[in-house]
């Protein structure tokens, strides 16, 4: 399995359906698929052209809003800023009886087919939990090099999606008037987890008091720096949400790449191998599972020599 190299130029160029293409190669669980990861990983590097995104996740309830409010923020970030492009990517649940998933993101997130500083992807999270999908950060790593932000809108709020964090350069909580949310965001492990929170809906009749109840529960602690108001209906308060996120885009990440691809590379072998394995792949690196990984060359190229190692046939 080869990487196209007159594809990899279309991708950088935004071309969709090149984009689509290799996306569905970092979807790919096939050994082949993982080292042709590695080149064009390896190529967009090379090349010169490779953007260096930043990650927003936008976490919440179901029901919260969060797909149609970012159906309606993303066209807001390319129009106020015209050099930059944003990538969606959307994670719905799997479901553990048919393992199934509906993709209904799809439906409430219709961007322009013609605007090629736009694309969205809907991901099944295969009941990874965490909020992420089973092959969300491989396609983020992608995603990064070619778009300026990429979104990414979580499974749903919970205390596993305090993981996340890992992977997000800025977090928020979407919210809905009378939900009994901010409740659950005063929970343990909850309250670390967003950066910033959105009462979405605010154009309903109970937005005030949810939102005053907010601006107490955030008063008592957590990790939030700010609070939005914000209706996808009326439009109201998008576009300060808007410029909150392309803030983003022109600070430095919360924790570099090596960073994150040292965290998700070895959530990744515990996936794959167990912790038995992850201990033994540790002992190979000299106790140290990032050393590993830099000395492979790369998160795609250490995801080759783990398999080397502790599945060699």
């Amino acid at each position: 399995m080869n990487v196209n190299r007159d594809e990899l130029d279309r991708a950088i160029a935004l071309d969709k359906r090149a984009i689509g293409r290799l996306v569905s190669l970092f979807e790919d669980e096939r050994p082949a698929a993982v080292a042709a990861r590695a080149d064009a990983i390896a190529a967009l590097d090379a090349s010169g052209r490779a953007r260096s995104g930043r990650f927003v996740a936008i976490t919440g309830a179901p029901g919260a809003g969060k797909s149609t409010l970012i159906g309606q923020l993303a066209p807001r970030m390319i129009a106020r800023d015209r050099g930059i492009a944003v990538a969606v990517v959307a994670v719905d649940p799997t479901s553990p009886v048919s393992g199934g998933a509906l993709l209904g993101d799809r439906t409430r997130v219709a961007f322009d087919a013609a605007e090629d500083r736009l694309f969205f992807r809907s991901q099944a999270s295969a009941l990874a939990l965490g909020g992420l999908g089973r092959h969300t950060y491989a396609v983020a790593r992608l995603l990064r090099r070619l778009f300026d932000l990429v979104v990414i809108e979580t499974v749903g709020i919970g205390q596993s999606e305090v993981e996340v964090r890992h992977l997000a350069d800025r977090m928020y909580l979407v919210l809905q008037p009378l939900a009994g949310d901010h409740i659950q965001f005063m929970k343990a492990g909850i309250m670390e987890v967003p950066d910033a929170i959105v009462l979405n809906k605010a154009d309903e009749p109970a937005a005030g008091a949810t939102w005053h109840a907010l601006r107490s529960a955030v008063g008592l602690g957590g990790s939030a720096d700010a609070l939005f108001r914000a209706s996808a209906t009326t439009g109201d308060g998008l576009d300060a949400l808007a410029a909150d996120m392309l803030a983003v885009t022109a600070r430095p990440p919360r924790r570099t790449p090596a960073e994150v691809d040292a965290y998700f590379f070895e959530r990744w072998v515990v996936d794959e191998f167990g912790r038995r394995g992850a201990r033994r792949l540790r002992e190979e690196a000299g106790g140290d599972l990032a050393r590993f990984l830099a000395d492979a060359g790369g998160f795609e190229a250490a995801q080759v020599r783990a398999a080397r190692v502790l599945d060699p046939t």
